[in-house]
């Protein structure tokens, strides 16, 4: 039983009442209240204002989620983490910290984020396997040479060598660079635009060989490798870490999820009636995105909002989304042809990929049962006006009109449809949960996934200590908060709804609720088959499991 207060406003000027009948109805996930006619509930005829109060046996999924929101704060509170500038005295002192939840993998990596294979590991499994490539030729701008790096290869072996084998890879965070940054404790944060090459290593671990720490070479832009100073070296990674947090927050997570699936809600709302097959088949895999997106953009983004501790200003995040958006093409959205174009086809311990692959072709072969039954012949898919405008309307507001990001305009045949949608459901459910489900565990331990650090990138070698490390990375306060906005996002809430689940029978043919178990049992399949890799491995992937899969970007 829960009693709500509600304030209704017709208007702030003078008179702004109302002589129509209002009625107000809440309506939560276990029920709804009785429809009250406000009209004799005090209306003030000068404001147009009106209160009640409505008890009802319900509940909302976003009072929840203030509920754990305003509990993680109550206890950050509790440990001098709220407004605190202070910074660690020591890692021990973090660890010392409650992280409101554990696990075997937050604790994996409190242990090991140091090791360099860990931090390779990251690239490929961990959430933001997005940015790493094979490398077949060195950038100019990427000062390294074959002396540098040849201790760190094979014996005998050079780096022109092991990248004519396939085994040299890169992460390159030009994006990041010359974004403005904010003042943290009267200092001006920085965002590295990083380059970092590793090497597919005999024993198939990826390890890092060297790191520029800005994309023009100098006398002050070092080059760091594995053979440097313990805490130099371990600086250098972190700043790349840095960078490749914001990245995933900012553009793999919130742009390329987030925002596009927003664009497909609004556009299925908009042109495809409830009545259209496409509506019923897209509609569950929207639940609760508008609601989501609107809640978190009054939270994070803004003044005073919980993303003003990251090292980027406002503004630069703006301009960061925008020249992601600029870079986000239809063939990256797909991951058969985003890992190929990449060169990741054949890379060893790729669990993402080997999940992500499975699933897109799970959801295909569905979505190829389901949309031809309805449109039969290429000439009833171009014959679809209402189609036509969905996909138009998600071309022009979701990608600008931008003809080089290979986004349709139109569908000509059933082919081109069935790879549409195909994509639209693994944005909104599988490619959100790869980027969101282990935020917790990989970035919640500060050191492996700080938001902003405090100092530039060192521009000598052999000055650092352990010391300058605590002290570049955020305080107390900012690391409190990361790790709190972490912990709701990675958080699985009440009205959790499996991907492929359908509470609401939307379709009434037989033959299309057959596909839609076949669906179910081919979902099933692969969870046991994941299930069942992943009790041999040291650090279980569960992030593209389908029982781990919303079926909507719900947080």
């Amino acid at each position: 039983m829960a009693e709500y207060t509600l304030d209704v406003t017709t208007g702030s000027m003078t008179h702004a009442g109302t002589f129509d009948n209002m009625y107000v109805t809440l309506i939560g996930t276990e029920g709804e209240s009785e429809r009250i006619n406000l009209t004799n509930f005090g209306l003030d005829d000068k404001t147009g204002k009106v209160s009640c109060e409505i008890t009802i046996n319900s509940y909302f999924t976003f009072f929840s989620f203030f509920f754990f929101s305003l509990s993680r704060e109550a206890e950050l509170k509790l440990k001098g983490l709220i407004n605190s500038t202070e910074h660690w005295k020591s890692f021990e002192a973090m660890k010392g910290v409650s992280w409101f939840k554990k696990s075997p993998l937050s604790e994996y990596v409190s242990e090991h984020w140091k090791d360099d294979d860990f931090f390779g590991y990251q690239f490929l499994n961990g959430v933001n396997p997005f940015v790493i490539q094979r490398c077949s030729k060195l950038p100019a701008n990427f000062a390294i040479t074959e002396e540098m790096v040849k201790p760190f290869l094979a014996n005998g072996s050079s780096l022109t060598a092991e990248m004519e084998k396939g085994n040299i890879f890169i992460t390159d965070y030009k994006i990041m660079e010359g974004l403005p940054t904010r003042v943290i404790d009267g200092k001006t944060a920085t965002v590295t635009a990083a380059l970092c090459l590793l090497y597919l290593n005999p024993e198939k671990k990826l390890l890092p060989i060297a790191i520029q720490l800005g994309q023009q070479p100098s006398e002050e832009n070092l080059i760091f490798l594995p053979s440097d100073l313990e805490s130099d070296w371990l600086l250098a990674k972190i700043f790349v870490r840095n960078a490749d947090v914001i990245h995933n927050e900012l553009i793999s997570h919130y742009l390329r999820t987030h925002l596009l699936a927003e664009v497909f809600t609004i556009a299925t709302l908009r042109n495809l009636p409830m009545i259209h097959p496409l509506h019923k088949l897209l509609i569950p895999h929207y639940q609760h995105t508008l609601h989501t997106n609107i809640l978190g953009r009054a939270l994070l983004f803004g003044s005073g909002r919980r993303l003003e501790k990251i090292s980027i200003e406002s503004h630069g995040q703006i301009e960061l989304l925008r020249r992601g958006l600029s870079q986000t093409t239809y063939a990256s959205l797909c991951p058969h042809e985003n890992l190929a174009a990449r060169g990741l086809e054949s890379i060893p311990n790729f669990y993402y990929r080997d999940d992500a692959l499975r699933l897109w072709n799970i959801i295909n072969s569905f979505v190829k049962a389901i949309v031809p039954y309805y449109y039969p012949s290429d000439s009833e898919v171009s014959a679809d006006f209402e189609l036509q405008e969905w996909v138009n309307e998600i071309f022009y507001y979701g990608f600008l009109r931008n003809v080089d990001s290979g986004i349709p305009s139109s569908f000509q045949t059933v082919e081109e449809l069935i790879k549409f949608v195909t994509m639209v459901i693994f944005t909104s459910s599988c490619q959100h949960a790869a980027v969101n489900i282990g935020q917790f565990d990989f970035l919640g331990w500060i050191p492996n996934g700080p938001m902003s650090l405090n100092h530039a990138p060192p521009t000598t070698k052999g000055q650092s200590s352990m010391e300058t490390i605590l002290a570049t990375l955020p305080n107390k306060s900012s690391a409190g908060l990361s790790m709190a906005i972490l912990w709701q996002l990675s958080s699985k809430y009440e009205d959790f709804v499996p991907l492929g689940t359908y509470p609401e029978q939307r379709f009434d043919e037989p033959a299309a609720l057959q596909m839609i178990k076949d669906f179910q049992a081919k979902l099933s399949s692969l969870s046991v088959a994941i299930t069942k890799r992943n009790a041999d491995l040291e650090l279980p992937y569960i992030n593209m499991n389908p029982t781990k899969i919303e079926n909507s970007i719900t947080i």
